[in-house]
């Protein structure tokens, strides 16, 4: 498999967490479990293969969706098709990066994954015809760049003091939350506000979100587990919380995690049906 990435340089470098293109993937399954990292995604696929969403417990096909869609901020897991010889061009957006490009309240999009023109219009399929028309990646980088400076609204930009938030979220142990959302020189509802706007979530969920990677991080490089450990030091009350949480946001229970060999897995996807 062909497997690139790309960080976009100037402005608005600090709204992109990286642009990826990838050709040729030959995967063991056909669908997938996504969970949620607290990014919001543009996908464009450059194979003509049409995508399926699934019922998280029937996998009875859900929705389906061609050319360029839009993955909007999931509060769980979600369950997609997967191709065989399939392309795919990504943008994905940082926790607070995707509302100066998209130019809608983020919470509008919660829970979704929406076809692209919506949002953008027939200028979408436009830039996955320049993209396709390509060969190399790095050309596409260049041309996803361009479409994204020209959308780029600076008076969309989230504020500092909101952005000082996120990072300390991001940056300090869940303990530090009633400390740190103290620190937001508004009301807590005016926060609760801006988070839903600019990132689509409440902050105590999206600290959740985070809390949750961070757990999965630390269980992949761990050869011998032991749950109460692991729950003490990603800050759950107690190991029931812990396994609640984790069922949450995969579905699986974490014993079955282990079972069903997934800690070797990197990355926010895991098979259903390898």
């Amino acid at each position: 498999m062909i497997f690139n990435t790309h960080l976009p340089e100037g402005e608005i470098e600090s709204f992109i967490e990286s642009i990826f293109h990838y050709k040729d993937l030959i995967p063991e399954h056909s669908i997938e479990r996504v969970v949620p990292t607290g990014h919001i995604y543009i996908i464009f696929e450059l194979d003509s293969l049409a995508r399926n969403t699934f019922d998280n417990e029937t996998l009875e096909p859900k929705g389906t969706f061609t050319r360029v869609w839009v993955s909007g901020m999931h509060r769980n897991y979600i369950s997609i098709s997967t191709h065989k010889n399939s392309e795919m061009f990504v943008v994905q957006f940082k926790a607070f990066g995707a509302l100066p490009f998209l130019h809608v309240p983020l919470e509008e999009i919660n829970e979704k994954v929406i076809p692209a023109e919506k949002l953008f219009g027939d200028e979408i399929f436009m830039l996955r015809d320049k993209l396709m028309a390509v060969e190399s990646h790095q050309e596409k980088f260049t041309i996803a760049e361009e479409w994204l400076n020209e959308r780029y609204d600076k008076k969309k930009s989230p504020p500092a003091e909101l952005l000082s938030i996120v990072t300390k979220l991001k940056n300090e142990p869940a303990s530090n939350f009633d400390k740190i959302v103290e620190t937001y020189p508004n009301t807590h509802k005016h926060l609760i506000d801006q988070f839903k706007k600019y990132v689509g979530l409440t902050p105590k969920y999206y600290q959740r979100i985070l809390r949750f990677n961070e757990l999965l991080q630390q269980i992949n490089q761990k050869e011998k587990l032991t749950w109460a450990q692991i729950a003490h030091q990603s800050g759950y009350s107690d190991q029931p919380h812990f396994i609640k949480e984790f069922k949450h946001f995969s579905g699986f229970n974490p014993q079955e995690f282990i079972d069903e060999g997934l800690t070797s897995r990197e990355g926010n996807f895991f098979p259903l049906d390898k």
